[in-house]
């Protein structure tokens, strides 16, 4: 009986998934909503990528300034 149960729950399981994904795909607003995590998600990879850079060029520079400090 076990066996039974576990092959209605995959069952159950399998059309309440194919549910919600064909619900969630033909959502207008649930698509709406997926281009904008996504862009926002790039545009915060990018200021990311952009800060990380800034930092790098920051800490380059003190470096050469101490060095020149410290040859001094």
């Amino acid at each position: 009986m076990a066996g039974g149960g576990n092959f209605l729950h995959r069952v159950i399981s399998y059309v309440a998934n194919e549910l919600i994904v064909n619900g969630l795909a033909n959502s207008p607003a649930f698509q709406r909503f997926a281009v904008r995590s996504s862009k926002r998600m790039e545009d915060l990879s990018k200021m990311a990528q952009q800060k990380r850079q800034e930092i790098a060029n920051k800490v380059e520079d003190v470096s050469k300034n101490f060095e020149s400090f410290k040859n001094q």
